[in-house]
């Protein structure tokens, strides 16, 4: 598995003009499928700060339902 961070907004940008950043994630297995993705982020370093956070879930981290 691995993360993969993006700019939503660049491949826009010839077609709407000038966008706003739009930073994104999401989680691929092995075999390259989505598996998980998030909200868009106005900086790089927001996107990489919500990985993070992602990252420190652990085994123990419950299961809400809504």
């Amino acid at each position: 598995m691995y993360f993969q961070i993006y700019n939503a907004a660049a491949g826009l940008a010839g077609i709407f003009g000038a966008a706003t950043p739009d930073w994104r994630w999401r989680l691929k297995s092995a075999n390259h499928e989505i598996i998980a993705s998030g909200e868009g982020y106005t900086t790089k370093a927001g996107c990489q700060h919500a990985i993070m956070l992602m990252k420190q879930t652990t085994l123990t981290t419950p299961v809400n339902e809504i």
